[in-house]
């Protein structure tokens, strides 16, 4: 059998021969740029009449999209490679990564250093295809630094230069597996100025079409750095290459249909289906679906012929570089035609969409009543998609709890699956629809996502009920999901956040924060701020309600009365907060609010102060929640230790009775003796 770590030194990983793993992603980068170059060669003249500006000049319109394409193939190695040192390899025992998990974190930060220098080089080649002045012209000082504030993409490239400069020097540093789950997430972040500009980010349906490019970012960096790492680690001929194809296959697998769907998603946001076959967009985009396709047919292959011989023979790596080594090369190409693809313009919209539909990508039928609000649905890509995989996730595990005649209390299961259903009413209802253009609405569902869905979502038990369904790895398996799981329950950090004052500083702190800092008014019109503002109010709540009510274990044992405290300690300054946005005299977000044009919403004063009162009314609803729950355990508390006492007493025929017994009969007798 596997075993999950290798008999060598817990001090440091050691070395390992190169694998020639350098010229396959060097290989793989020149054929992502020039696919990219030659697409769009296609499109070239066409994109610059449409968009009215000179030309450029060679440079910048085939160098631009062969960087980018190159800088793409960077970033789903960094990606991959994070992925495969996180959670496909094993670490040491000493919690150090092993030599595979090292090599892999290693190439990670070269790759990150690599998008860095193309993310920057993207800078000026952006700014000279947005003017269509020549890339000298444009990379000259003063021109640069007063221009690249003024052009939303060149900024995006910016921030992702410095987030990828950041990543490269912590992958650089980071020897122990705990930091790799959180260097992947960087890694993740290092893409998403990418989702929120180009075509997905203007027009109508925006918000749909940018949420659905960051799932098809996001499932394309999973797959394909996936790929690259996987490869590269059969090619060195690294340990358990066994369980990293079979816990690939499972990814590759996910992200093939999320690929599909938010690809396919996103196509047809930005053109009409008759189109299809008309316009190069369209039959680039049939080229994708096509080049897609094959990659699902690799996977194919590698589940018939790749895993079968490695669960035979771990040794057995020939067809594994055989279908991965094409597979990688076809997904470079891929990488070329998409970036290809986002340089060439979409067909224009069939009609002139309205100011409110330029802002939100949608319009809204009129005000908000009650049937609008519970009725005109706007399906969330992101937290509708989340909240059904989260209930999916719940359901699986009570299934296979009961498979094997395990119980589970059936409250936790309604309060999981009702914080779904908050979850899913609150982003995807026409709560959702209209929280971007009305406060009040906003502030209403803030509070669901905050106060209500937080406390079901922890009522719910969630890791308790991961952690009895996980299949153990066993003394000598690799470590998987349950140990995972574990490490993070275990870890420095989770102990840090689930102190009770930071617990409370980020889920109060974060109301002040956002409303009364500033943060709100200058950030009302981004779509990535409320896709932030959405997560960041489920995450904080989730994470204090965990604290001070949750069933599941936590790195700190509080008790009943403390948690109690530190609820009603929070009471107060939520309070505060509602009172203090019902007594402003100043409109947040207001230009924003106006430019919607919305007849009907034009008292924007009275419609925040409207919000202040539902954010003071609705905070003491979860209370009624939290009291009773703490309360039931406060007596199941006493039970259990009732009962632990009973045994005790028949263990050892109530010797603890009879010897306090004895205490106070030696007493009396003593008071006796002194004549007391």
């Amino acid at each position: 059998m596997a075993t999950p770590l290798r008999e060598q030194s817990d001090l440091a990983p050691v070395s390992a021969r190169s694998s020639g793993s350098g010229v396959m992603y060097a290989v793989s980068a020149v054929l992502a740029g020039v696919v990219a170059a030659l697409v769009v060669a296609m499109s070239a003249a066409q994109a610059l009449v449409l968009l009215g500006i000179p030309d450029p000049g060679p440079f910048t319109t085939y160098g631009l999209p062969a960087i980018s394409a190159i800088g793409e193939v960077a970033a789903v190695i960094t990606v991959g490679s994070l992925l495969f040192a996180a959670f496909m390899v094993p670490p040491q025992k000493s919690g150090v990564l092993d030599v595979d998990g090292y090599r892999a974190v290693r190439a990670a930060s070269h790759a990150a250093f690599a998008w860095a220098l193309c993310a920057v080089l993207l800078v000026p080649l952006t700014l000279s295809d947005t003017s269509g002045q020549p890339f000298t012209v444009a990379i000259e000082p003063g021109n640069l630094w007063s221009a690249i504030g003024q052009v939303e993409n060149a900024v995006a490239w910016a921030w992702t230069a410095g987030l990828a400069v950041v990543l490269a020097v912590a992958a650089r540093l980071a020897l122990r597996w705990a930091w790799t789950p959180f260097l992947l997430l960087l890694s993740v972040i290092t893409m998403m100025p990418l989702a929120f500009t180009g075509h997905s980010s203007a027009g109508g349906s925006h918000d749909v079409a940018t949420n659905s490019l960051i799932w098809h970012l996001v499932a394309a960096a999973f797959w394909a750095g996936g790929l690259f790492a996987l490869l590269a680690h059969a090619r060195r001929r690294g340990a358990h290459s066994d369980v990293a194809a079979r816990r690939f296959s499972f990814v590759a697998t996910i992200c093939f249909v999320a690929m599909a769907v938010s690809g396919v998603v996103n196509a047809f946001v930005r053109m009409p289906l008759d189109e299809v076959l008309t316009t190069t967009y369209g039959r680039l985009v049939i080229a994708k679906v096509v080049a897609l396709v094959v990659l699902g047919v690799f996977g194919w292959f590698h589940r018939r012929r790749s895993l079968p011989a490695l669960a035979a023979d771990p040794e057995s790596r020939g067809a594994l570089l055989r279908f991965a080594g094409a597979e990688a090369l076809v997904f470079a190409a891929t990488i070329g035609l998409a970036v290809g693809l986002g340089r060439t313009p979409p067909p224009p919209p069939e009609s002139i969409p309205t100011l409110t539909e330029v802002e939100l990508g949608y319009n809204l039928a009129g005000p908000p009543t009650f049937a609008r609000l519970a009725l005109d649905w706007r399906f969330d890509l992101i937290f509708g998609t989340a909240a059904i995989v989260l209930a999916v996730l719940y359901a699986v595990g009570l299934r296979r709890l009961r498979s094997r005649g395990d119980s589970w209390p059936l409250g936790r299961s309604i309060a999981w699956f009702a914080g779904c259903l908050v979850l899913l009413v609150a982003t995807s209802s026409g709560v959702g629809r209209y929280a971007p253009a009305v406060f009040s609405v906003h502030m209403g569902a803030h509070m669901a996502l905050s106060m209500l869905a937080p406390v079901l979502l922890a009522l719910g038990g969630p890791f308790t009920l991961a952690l009895r369904a996980l299949r153990p790895a066993g003394k000598d398996g690799v470590p998987g999901p349950r140990e995972w799981l574990l490490s993070f329950l275990h870890s420095p950090i989770s102990r840090f956040l689930t102190h009770p004052l930071v617990a409370a500083a980020l889920f109060v702190g974060g109301f002040y924060a956002l409303y009364l800092g500033g943060i709100f008014s200058a950030a009302v019109d981004s779509h990535a701020a409320h896709l932030l503002m959405n997560l960041h109010f489920i995450l904080s709540g989730y994470l204090f309600y965990w604290v001070v009510i949750g069933v599941d274990p936590s790195p700190r044992n509080l008790q009943p009365i403390t948690k109690l405290a530190v609820v009603f300690g929070s009471l107060p300054f939520h309070a505060f907060f509602g009172i203090a946005l019902m007594s402003m005299g100043e409109v947040m977000g207001a230009t924003f609010y106006r430019s919607l044009g919305l007849g009907w919403n034009e008292d924007l004063l009275r419609d925040q102060q409207l919000g202040g009162s539902i954010a003071w009314a609705t905070g003491e609803m979860p209370l009624v929640i939290i009291m009773l729950a703490l309360l039931i355990q406060w007596s199941r508390s006493d039970q259990r230790t009732a009962r632990r006492v009973d045994r005790a007493a028949q263990r050892d025929d109530d010797a603890e009775l009879a010897a306090h017994n004895a205490m106070f009969a030696e007493l009396a007798r003593r008071d006796r003796e002194a004549g007391l």
